[in-house]
């Protein structure tokens, strides 16, 4: 009878069972630590009291946390070099500490020092690592490990039988009978390692074809900087801006604990606070609202708003007609203007300006209703006291500034003059303005914007439509032009402030006389305005559209816009950037050209790039049909050197989106447990839905667990699948101007098997396929 093989999904899965088991032991410890309260036990003194209150909100304090960190509790493990005889440390990571019964270190806090070769180690610089693997879970289910080996030579034989993950192909290549072998493993470990390991200072641009791995070279620089760097990026945090939703996927598969913390996640669409669009325009609207010249266009909307009226303002207030001229209204709309300061902010000096006039105004009307009569007394003789009054009453204001402070107040309670003054000077939002200024094909025209009739008639739609992805830039830029006027919520933020020093004060004195020298006087003081758990550093970040980040990371970055790329600059004005992408998959029509088409205006000639020419995931066969399609779409783009030779050639099947059942079902029984994406064009797209009703659709990260997806192009960039089919190759091409770009994205989401389905000609950059030329790409 053999020796049962270990399964090393089975070994970890026991000790993650044994985590999880001590974590519900200690919750179940603050449990009961908070049931007992503040008031049972000890003795009734205040310094007791205080004692067990303070037991009480820390015992709290520790369940929230041992609350927040039920999914994917343990997500690493290390295992250092063996010393001669001795075997090496393990140690599992996870996003608290744990120890077991016996105050031994079951679990290390991935802040710890005894964490950060997780995070640090690379694979020219493992320190004494000779495995890092990565712990994928469900629930509290393991599903999949993933190894990276820095030491075949330091682990033991049975460790070295476990190895799994993409770590199993990189010791497979080491163990090459070609010194070509060993040189692919080392060249893509030194191009990851220059990435992660770049300086903090700067704009990093890593520049890598399908394959090479620069999402993760990023992530893992994600974490070496939060490390390295601590003191900065723990205050300021980091942004990852990704494409969609599945980036998060990466967050959770690459680097676990980190998402939740110090690094704020979003898409493009997401950049702008209290907004989350995914929505995309047409083609030919998607590049007119990410040309920089929409920036003029939102300045011209602003300040058309901004009006002095010809023929002065007039308004009906307490039965009176209060006017305020033509050139007063001019001289407070040009005063308010003259202000350093954002729209709304300059509205106030412009509201207040109004109101002076027409409180001023109506007082004079007053003064000559009660002057009239008294010039009719007059007209008989003046008495010299009368006299007198009337010398000393036109040396005297009519109004005092109380007065005009009271009178101003009550002309802006009556709904009639705010109506007027709004009218001229609206207190804006960005959604607002770009929702009016897109609503009405008038205003477009009217104002300077260098945008041509046909590019602004691109931008009209109804009032009330859905934001878009690119509409989202838009309102960052109308946000800066707008601001927010904040001076209720100053006042309220300073008397909170005085209220909290004093809180804190007392708080102090209560823990000096009780002796109680490790409390924390601000902890105490916040326990009375407690609204739930405090908020990490990413959170608060992600609330804040000023919030300026220590660090952003920019993945997919060739898919971003002009006005893309102003809102993520506005996010980081030191200047401190990953750049990731591939020029040659550019797919969005308002896309990148180049890296230094978007990165000259703001970083001119201070920008360096990285970088990665080996891909170690796509086989040679399927990276050669991609290499045509690239030479037809991007002759000056070269494509990365592919390390696998393995897997079958990839085909083209002449077949009808209603045949695809077939297909997929013969697909799906070749890879076993893999998965499969079908990547159609946007003209197939609903065919090939209602041919696999069974099939997920989108990436979401819903969907992308399911076995069987349906995608656009759009929505594969940056994934990859055991099998692909690329439905309508030429509709592809088509649909789009950088349609051949999509192609490349397409044709290379395959790790394993590729085939390409056409009901027509297959397109010149095919050709490969098959011996039938045609319509050239």
């Amino acid at each position: 009878m053999g020796v049962r093989q270990v399964n090393p999904v089975e070994t970890e899965q026991a000790y993650v069972s044994r985590v999880y088991a001590r974590l519900d032991t200690e919750r179940g410890e603050a449990e009961r630590i908070l049931r007992s309260g503040p008031g049972r036990g000890g003795g009734a003194g205040f310094q007791a009291q205080v004692e067990r209150q303070v037991a009480t909100e820390e015992a709290a304090r520790r369940l929230a946390r041992l609350a927040g960190v039920e999914r994917a509790l343990c997500f690493g493990r290390i295992d250092h070099r063996a010393d001669g005889d001795e075997p090496g440390d393990t140690f599992y990571i996870g996003r608290i500490g744990l120890r077991d019964e016996h105050r031994e270190p079951l679990l290390i806090d991935w802040r710890a020092a005894a964490a950060r070769p997780f995070y640090t180690a690379t694979a020219t610089s493992p320190g004494t690592l000779a495995r890092r693997r990565h712990l994928h879970l469900r629930g509290r289910e393991v599903v999949r490990l993933d190894d990276e080996v820095f030491d075949l030579a330091g682990m033991s034989e049975a460790d070295r039988s476990t190895i799994v993950g993409e770590a199993a192909l990189l010791a497979a290549l080491r163990r090459g009978r070609t010194g070509r072998m060993g040189d692919v493993v080392a060249t893509i470990q030194e191009e990851q390692d220059q990435v992660i390991r770049s300086a903090l200072q700067g704009v990093l641009v890593v520049q890598g074809g399908p394959g090479t791995g620069k999402t993760v070279a990023a992530l893992h620089r994600a974490a070496y900087l939060l490390y390295t760097h601590r003191d900065v990026l723990e205050r300021r945090g980091v942004l990852v801006v990704g494409p969609n939703a599945t980036f998060l996927r990466y967050i959770e598969q690459v680097l676990p604990g980190l998402g939740e913390t110090d690094v704020a996640l979003a898409t493009v669409g997401e950049l702008y606070p209290g907004v989350r669009a995914t929505a995309a325009d047409s083609p030919g609207t998607a590049v007119v609202k990410g040309d920089l010249r929409m920036a003029g266009l939102i300045e011209a909307a602003v300040l058309d708003r901004q009006r002095a009226p010809e023929g002065g303002l007039a308004v009906e207030a307490d039965g009176l007609t209060l006017t305020v001229d033509a050139e007063t209204a001019l001289k407070a709309r040009d005063r308010a203007r003259a202000l350093r300061a954002p729209h709304n902010i300059q509205r106030r000096l412009y509201v207040h300006e109004l109101l002076d006039a027409l409180a001023l105004d109506r007082a004079e009307q007053y003064d000559r209703m009660t002057d009239e009569p008294l010039q009719e007394i007059m007209k008989s003789g003046t008495p010299a006291w009368l006299q007198e009054l009337m010398d000393e009453a036109e040396e005297t204001p009519l109004l005092d500034e109380e007065d005009r402070r009271l009178s101003k107040e009550e002309l802006w309670a009556d709904p009639l003059v705010r109506s007027a003054i709004d009218a001229l000077w609206p207190e804006l939002s960005p959604q607002r303005l770009l929702d009016d200024l897109f609503s009405s094909p008038e205003t477009l025209h009217r104002l300077e914007s260098g945008l041509s009739p046909a590019e602004l008639d691109a931008l009209v739609r109804p009032a009330g439509s859905p934001w878009t992805v690119a509409d989202v830039p838009l309102l960052d830029e109308a946000a800066e032009w707008l601001g927010q006027d904040d001076t209720a919520e100053r006042a309220r933020a300073r008397t909170a402030a005085e209220q909290r020093a004093e809180e804190e004060k007392y708080a102090r004195e209560v823990i000096e006389s009780a002796g109680l020298e490790t409390v924390d006087a601000a902890f105490l003081a916040d326990r009375h305005h407690d609204d739930g758990p405090p908020l990490t550093t990413a959170q608060r970040a992600a609330a804040d559209r000023e919030w300026a980040y220590g660090h952003v990371i920019v993945d997919e970055a060739q898919e971003l816009s002009e006005m893309a790329w102003r809102a993520v600059m506005r996010r980081i004005p030191t200047r401190s950037l990953t750049v990731v992408g591939d020029i040659a998959q550019t797919g969005s029509p308002a896309g990148a050209r180049s890296w230094g088409q978007m990165l000259d205006r703001y970083v001119p000639g201070r920008w360096r790039e990285q970088r990665l020419l080996v891909n170690y995931r796509t086989p040679a066969a399927i990276m050669k049909v991609a290499a045509d399609v690239l030479a037809a779409v991007a002759p000056d783009q070269t494509p990365p050197e592919p390390v696998r030779d393995d897997g079958p050639p990839p085909r083209a099947l002449r077949l009808p989106a209603g045949e695809l059942p077939s297909l997929v079902e013969a697909e799906l029984a070749e890879i076993g447990d893999g998965r499969l994406a079908v990547v159609s064009s946007g003209a197939w797209h609903p065919a090939v839905l209602a041919a696999l009703p069974d099939a997920e659709a989108g990436a979401t990260p819903e969907a992308l667990d399911s076995p069987v997806v349906v995608l656009t192009t759009g929505e594969a960039k940056g994934l990859e699948f055991d099998s692909v089919i690329v439905a309508d190759p030429a509709g592809i091409i088509a649909e789009s101007p950088r349609g051949g770009q999509d192609l490349y994205v397409a044709v290379t989401r395959a790790t394993r098997r590729l085939t390409v389905v056409h009901d027509g000609d297959l397109p010149d950059c095919l050709s490969l396929l098959t011996d039938t030329a045609a319509d050239p790409c």
